[in-house]
């Protein structure tokens, strides 16, 4: 009776093949195995109770009509757990909704369809609806990553950006950007399910998978994903279980043609405790480096941020923020949000004094033992030009480039304000500091000959 069972069971599988995607029925019925048919019950051997209640969940229409087809009207089914693989030991569990429909007979008053249509439970994909693509604001340090993030938007899964693997420190915009992602393919393909976990929440998830004994439920969930995005994965160093089992999830997305997004504070090649295997996946895509935001790119996500709020700020605060603040966006939002706080809380109007007096609140602003005399000494001496020339109007290239830059050191070596070095240097006003300083700092980000004089004089005022 055995061998006649399997033999029907794989005219059910043929039927339960034409009738649904490939990945559903790999995911779903291909590892069902059939025990026996008896006396009108036929009894199915699964991997997990999750399965059973999402067959019966979403597929028990189909799985009906196929068995009344092939087993004759009026067969029952029950699923056999396997709980453990020595023994053979499981538990079973009778389909109610096969039962009643072998009493009714409804699961026969439809024909089957060809290829229907995959359903899964709703869920959260966790995204953060505020990080899109409309308010990420592109630079030359992360616009590899965002030009590759809005083809992946386009076509999760079918382009050679699989996975995308993006890096940077903390609070360049990677999370942003892998939200911005997600968000984009759910307007674009509603269809997909797309989910945002940090590494740690999937951590913590498989943690209580394991002392549950439901890590197959887990592993299976994952598996349905059509675009997963994981972030912060570096803290995965040295967990060797949630690695093994996030290396299935991956081959398995991989393998069906979903879209993986992974965002770490380090390229692939620098991560430490991760295997190999792991590793070398991560690098069949693309690796897109997003590096701190130089002064150009940080002048617009302020003026970005401003616009959102609605509020209007001086261009000489915006510079200034964007001169001092330069290590991530989130200290730049920081700061507006403090700046602009500060201002309605006290009813203070926003000037450079407010300005400097919140950024130095919430950032290091790099102030050494250093006089304005002896940075205007090394820079003359440098550059060769004399030092009375440098406070006289002379406009000269030479010696309008070494006051900018004498400026500019003051601005980066001493606690004086904008005003004190303004006066100090011939009796300048802030806005003519504030504007060498944004020169020089716009300068070095692509002139290496000026990058290397700067450190050669700070270098000397340092020793």
């Amino acid at each position: 009776m055995n061998e006649n069972c399997n033999t029907l069971w794989e005219e059910c599988l043929q039927i339960l093949k034409d009738n649904l995607s490939a990945s559903a029925f790999r995911t779903w019925f291909a590892g069902i195995v059939p025990l026996q048919y008896q006396e009108g019950v036929l009894v199915l051997q699964v991997k997990s109770p999750y399965i059973v209640e999402y067959i019966e969940e979403n597929y028990i229409d189909l799985l009906s009509k196929t068995l009344f087809r092939v087993f004759g009207k009026g067969t029952r089914l029950e699923y056999r757990v396997l709980i453990d693989s020595r023994t053979g030991a499981g538990s079973t569990i009778p389909s109610e909704k096969v039962s009643e429909a072998a009493d009714g007979q409804s699961a026969l008053q439809q024909p089957l369809a060809y290829n229907a249509p995959l359903r899964f439970p709703a869920f959260d994909s966790h995204l953060n609806p505020l990080y899109t693509f409309t308010s990420f604001v592109e630079g030359d340090s992360n616009k590899l990553a965002r030009n590759a993030g809005v083809t992946i938007a386009r076509e999760p899964g079918k382009t050679i950006f699989n996975p995308l693997f993006i890096y940077g420190g903390s609070g360049v915009g990677k999370t942003h950007l892998a939200n911005a992602i997600g968000n984009q393919v759910k307007v674009l393909s509603p269809e997909k399910r797309v989910l945002y976990v940090s590494a740690n929440t999937f951590q913590v998830q498989y943690q209580d998978a394991v002392v549950n004994n439901k890590v197959t439920d887990f592993i299976n969930f994952y598996q349905t994903i059509d675009v997963l995005i994981v972030d912060d994965i570096q803290y995965w160093a040295n967990l060797k279980g949630t690695q093994s089992t996030f290396f299935f999830i991956f081959n398995h997305l991989h393998q069906t043609g979903r879209q993986l997004i992974l965002t770490s504070d380090r390229p692939p090649v620098e991560l430490k405790g991760l295997e190999d295997r792991l590793i070398t996946r991560f690098k069949w895509g693309l690796s897109a480096e997003m590096k701190r935001p130089d002064f150009r790119l940080r002048k617009d996500i302020l003026r970005s941020r401003i616009y959102r709020d609605g509020v209007e700020l001086p261009e000489a605060i915006v510079d200034y923020i964007a001169e001092n603040v330069r290590d991530n966006v989130r200290d730049l939002e920081g700061v507006l949000a403090s700046l602009l706080a500060y201002s309605t809380l006290t009813d203070a109007e926003i000037n450079l004094e407010l300005a400097e007096q919140v950024v130095s609140r919430l950032v290091h602003v790099s102030a050494a033992d250093c006089s304005i005399d002896n940075i205007t000494t090394a820079v003359c001496e440098h550059f060769n030009v004399p030092e009375k020339q440098l406070y006289a109007a002379s406009r000269k290239r030479e010696i309008a480039q070494a006051r900018q830059v004498a400026m500019y050191l003051a601005k980066k070596m001493t606690d004086k304000s904008y005003v004190e070095i303004g006066r100090l240097m011939g009796n300048r006003n802030h806005a003519t500091v504030m504007h060498a300083v944004s020169t020089v700092s716009d300068q070095m980000e692509h002139d290496a000959f000026l990058r290397r004089s700067v450190a050669q004089i700070e270098n000397v005022l340092k020793g």
